[in-house]
């Protein structure tokens, strides 16, 4: 009977300590999970940043471009030409 005991005691022993082990080991997963996604999202934050100075320099261009060619497109008076009355 004794024995019984014992080996019912060490095995509830054994599946107790189990449990918070595993429990401990959840935590630390779970910490390591939100610190890598927290690096995850830092790099897309810095991607977003760096498509977005890209955008604002292509804006830039593009104002250019379409200035140039208002200008080219619009003919300067030329003293040359005769003026019909």
């Amino acid at each position: 009977m004794r024995k019984t005991l014992a080996t019912a005691l060490i095995l509830a022993a054994s599946l107790g300590l189990a449990a918070c082990d595993n429990a401990s080991d959840k935590a630390k997963d779970a910490q390591d999970h939100k610190e890598a996604a927290q690096e995850q999202m830092d790099k897309a934050q810095e991607h977003l940043n760096d498509a977005a100075k890209e955008n604002a320099e292509g804006n830039k261009d593009a104002g250019q471009a379409q200035e140039k060619a208002q200008q080219e497109s619009t003919p300067a008076p030329d003293s040359t030409t005769p003026k019909q009355p």
